[in-house]
């Protein structure tokens, strides 16, 4: 029996040596980000990228997309976040809401909404997350009560990655609080501009501020601005949750420090080698995971498992760059801010146990422990 050939194709490699040139020179003008897709915020460099059709590469032709394999956006988005590209300002509205939209959207919402999101002009963000309901959604409270032909909105985010940067907030509200938990949920489109709305960025131990709370007060959002059926939109979001899981960003965001920390180390040391063997062949579990999520060959609900088997091999990554640079590690310098960081991969986007609890419950149907 033959082996498997996991090369790419010649089209795919020609592709990635191209990303990787942008990526490169997008670090030579702009920095490198640890968390590039997160923390890399450049208007200018999306607007770079967006011009090589790399926004919406994957979304279909007749929404202005490139209807391009989503394998090629993995290849593309993981040279720019391996080497700490500035992708932030448009990772968002690729990923997740450039596809709300025209799966769920009207034509007028697609009509105002897609064509800058293609080019890499505006920056959204998601509020989901709130004080009460982190990993439990179902349990949001923040409110948009239906006054006329305007949503009046009332209510806290947290966790709002992007917030005080974004033109748009894709907002996941409760328009109905009468049925189950679950039942009532809507999502709107807020222009981040309306009056209402104050955002409050929080920094981290990092002294990252992408994070953010955003605060409601009578904010009044047109009806118009409604995406998908109003009351209905939990599963909507479900399918966000599966884009955002099991994604390249959930394994390569530290690949800086592991290159620096590679160099750095004592080869000539067994153990330092069998360690290195051991993450490389990390990336290459995590990267197979990944390509089984774009290319829909994992079970529905698997982009879980994924998430927590990239984001555990990440803080590996952090835990061999400490013992790699030893004292450097205490330093002020970029990657001892990437070591501090490394707890938040397995929190960011659901903590590991709800993952597995997802994996367990939605994949394997294992039986609930019932309740004392």
């Amino acid at each position: 029996m033959s082996g498997f050939d996991f090369r790419l194709t010649p089209e795919l490699e020609s592709l990635r040596e191209h990303a990787a040139a942008v990526a490169a020179k997008g670090v030579a003008d702009h920095g490198v980000h640890n968390d590039s897709w997160i923390n890399g915020f450049s208007k200018e460099f999306s607007e770079t990228i967006a011009a090589e059709g790399w926004v919406g590469m994957t979304w279909p032709v007749e929404h202005g997309g490139g209807g391009r394999p989503p394998i090629e956006r993995v290849i593309m988005a993981e040279e720019m976040i391996a080497v700490g590209a500035p992708i932030a300002a448009s990772w968002f509205a690729d990923r997740q809401f450039g596809p709300s939209l025209f799966t769920y959207g009207t034509a007028d919402q697609q009509a105002e909404y897609l064509p800058d999101m293609l080019a890499g002009r505006t920056t959204w963000c998601i509020g989901m997350s709130e004080p009460e309901a982190g990993s439990d959604l179902a349990a949001l409270k923040t409110s948009a009560v239906r006054d006329g032909n305007e949503f009046v909105v009332n209510g806290q985010k947290i966790w709002t990655s992007g917030g005080a940067l974004a033109d748009f907030c894709y907002l996941i509200c409760r328009t109905d609080s009468t049925g189950k938990p679950h039942q009532g949920v809507s999502e709107l489109i807020v222009p981040m501009d309306l009056p209402g709305i104050e955002v409050r960025t929080i920094r981290d131990m990092v002294d990252n501020t992408h994070f953010c709370e955003i605060f409601f007060t009578d904010v009044r959002v047109p009806v118009e601005n409604l995406v998908g059926v109003e009351g209905g939109a939990f599963k909507q979001t479900m399918v966000q949750l599966e884009h955002e899981r099991g994604g390249i960003d959930r394994l390569v965001s530290n690949k800086p420090l592991y290159v620096f920390a590679k160099e750095h180390a004592d080869r000539s040391d067994p153990r330092v080698r069998q360690e290195i063997a051991a993450l490389e062949t990390g990336y290459h579990v995590g990267r197979l995971l990944v390509y089984r999520e774009v290319l829909r060959q994992a079970p529905k609900g698997f982009s879980a498992a994924t998430k927590a088997y990239c984001t555990e091999h990440q803080q590996r990554v952090a835990e061999f760059a400490a013992r790699v640079l030893g004292p450097a590690a205490t330093l002020d310098t970029a990657f001892s801010r990437e070591l501090s960081y490394a707890p938040s991969y397995t929190l960011a986007g659901g903590t590991s146990e709800v993952m597995r609890n997802i994996l367990g419950e939605r994949v394997l149907g294992l039986p609930r422990e019932p309740r004392a």
